[in-house]
């Protein structure tokens, strides 16, 4: 099993080029909407584990990596009245390129005969419209797919031997059925992929950095599950 690990909202960066359309909007790069505080550290201390892996600091208000072409919210309100030719080069230089560097891999290895277990690190924030989320940590995934299925078991079990206090849910706050990276890549690689997302909670970032143990405990639970 190669174990791919990917990072879409690590940062709230905006590009010199597009940086007029965001004046006076600091506040919001700086928030959950611009970024997932505490992703990309998370990412980056898994990151030895992985065979192939990818990231973005680049900030979803510009375009969402983690969304199909089609999707409403591909465009934040910021990009979404821009011109046609300007939302192209943003699929271009940015989507696109951070897509296809994922997909072409994973092809690679399926044809191979290589099964990819896919991690996509992303956080949540602990209160949206007023009511908090009731977890630590979340594990997304398609119901339908057996083996997505028991990977999330033992994931669980192996952290919750690393880590008993903490609250692990699975497909919650999100469906991991919803429209993602994920999903689209589960329907061009119907067989010998897995796709995960792991959700944690932003209440434990500071600083844009997350605990050192609980680093610790999701890498030697997912060790334990390679």
């Amino acid at each position: 099993m190669k174990l791919v690990l990917t990072c879409e909202h690590g940062g709230n960066t905006i590009p010199t080029r597009y940086i007029s359309l965001f004046e006076n909007s600091e506040v919001i790069l700086n928030s959950h909407r611009g970024y997932d505080l505490g992703a990309l550290d998370v990412f980056k201390y898994l990151k030895p584990l992985s065979s192939f892996s990818n990231f973005s600091e680049t900030s979803r208000l510009l375009i969402e990596l983690n969304r199909s072409l089609h999707h409403n919210n591909l465009f934040s309100e910021y990009t979404k009245r821009t011109s046609k030719d300007t939302k192209q080069r943003l699929i271009d230089g940015y989507y696109l390129v951070y897509r296809n560097a994922v997909e072409q891999y994973i092809k690679k290895e399926t044809t191979k005969g290589n099964t990819i277990l896919h991690l996509s690190v992303h956080s949540f924030t602990p209160v949206l419209n007023g009511l908090e989320r009731q977890t630590d940590l979340a594990l997304l995934y398609d119901s339908s797919k057996i083996a997505e299925k028991t990977f999330c078991k033992h994931f669980k079990t192996e952290f919750e031997k690393q880590n008993s206090t903490l609250k692990v849910r699975y497909n919650y706050p999100y469906l991991g059925s919803a429209d993602g990276f994920t999903t689209y890549l589960r329907q061009h690689f119907p067989e010998k992929y897995l796709g995960i997302e792991l959700e944690i909670n932003q209440k434990y970032s500071k600083n844009n950095l997350m605990p050192s143990a609980l680093k610790r405990q999701i890498y030697d639970a997912l060790k334990a599950c390679l």
